[in-house]
Order: C-alpha cells, then structure tokens, then sequence
C-alpha cells in the first residue's frame, strides 16, 4: 500500500487511533519507524510505555524515544522507511510543559514534515469535543492542541478521525482495505 507523504490520525483517547495508524504503517510493507514521544512521568505512565514497547517486540519496528526533540529525530529517519509519530499530544504537553514555544516547534515539525524522505503517520488525541477545562494550563492546552491539529490537517494528504475503532476519512483517499 502507498502512503501519502503525510497522514494525520485523530481521536479521542483510546479511540483505536493508534493501533489504526500501526496497522496502516505495516501494510506499507516499508521498513517501519516508531517515533514515541510519551514521557514516564509516573508508574501508570511507564507501564503504559513498557506495555506499547512489548507489543511492537519482534515486529521489526524500530523505535526512538524523542518526546523534546521530536522534529530532529524525525529528519534523521532514512530513504525509504515509514515513520509513525505517537503522538503529537504528548509531543505539546511537553514542550508547554517545559515553557518551551510550541509554535517554534510546530513550524519546524511541518517544515520536516514537508522534506521527509518517505511517509509519515501522525498521531494525535481530538480535543475539540471535550468540556472546556478547568484551569488557565487546561484551557491553553486545549487551544494549543486545536491550533496542531489543524496546522497538521492542512499539511496532511490523508486526515482520518478513528472513533470506538472505526476510521472516518475526513480528507484525502481511502486506503486500501488492508489498512482499515
């Protein structure tokens, strides 16, 4: 199956966003690129992590941990391989997380993006449908969040929303059937 240079797959959390965008990344057939950005900030966490790393154990992925530096890790994949990027939520609540400027880092992200040497899967979480949040940090995190997201969306050849499982294209081509 041949990716767009640049797909973006949204959803809630535990939305299927995620396996949805392995699946796709396999049926590529290219040597696959897993770009984690989550960060152990706590038992939950870490064993969420450790549990993602045993399930690609085996399945010829290989994996770089960048959840700062996200955008050099990304341009130093190689011709030929496909990337998937999990996620660009975890991404941002890092980087606002540390004070750092997210919109620096978002515009050099998509300028990766735009010269990467083969496809790339992007993973992020669909804030828009949620409760407005309670604290000043929630509330810029959610604008934030809306800003990537659509920042993305226009970058991307392939935008797909995966609700309960089910992937909806929003933009682009469907893929074929071994994809979905």
């Amino acid at each position: 199956m041949r990716l767009p240079p640049v797909s973006l797959i949204i959803g809630g959390a535990q939305s299927g966003k995620s396996a949805f965008a392995e699946r796709m990344v396999r049926a590529s057939g290219l040597p696959k690129v897993y770009l984690a950005t989550a960060q152990a900030h706590d038992a939950d966490m870490a064993a969420k992590i450790e549990s993602h790393r045993s399930a690609r154990a085996g399945q010829g992925w290989r994996t770089v941990e960048a959840p700062h530096d996200t955008a050099r890790a990304l341009a130093s994949t190689e011709e030929g391989e496909v990337t998937l990027l999990d996620c660009v939520t975890f991404w941002l609540t890092n980087l606002m997380l540390a004070d750092a400027n997210w919109q620096d880092e978002l515009e050099l992200l998509c300028d990766v993006l735009a010269h990467m040497p083969g496809p790339v899967v992007v993973v992020s979480n669909d804030v828009s449908g949620g409760v407005i949040p309670e604290t000043s940090l929630g509330r810029a995190f959610q604008r934030a969040q809306g800003q990537v997201n659509q920042r993305l969306a226009r970058q991307a050849g392939l935008v797909v929303q995966v609700t309960v499982g089910i992937p909806t294209v929003l933009k682009g081509q469907p893929l074929a059937d071994d994809a979905w």
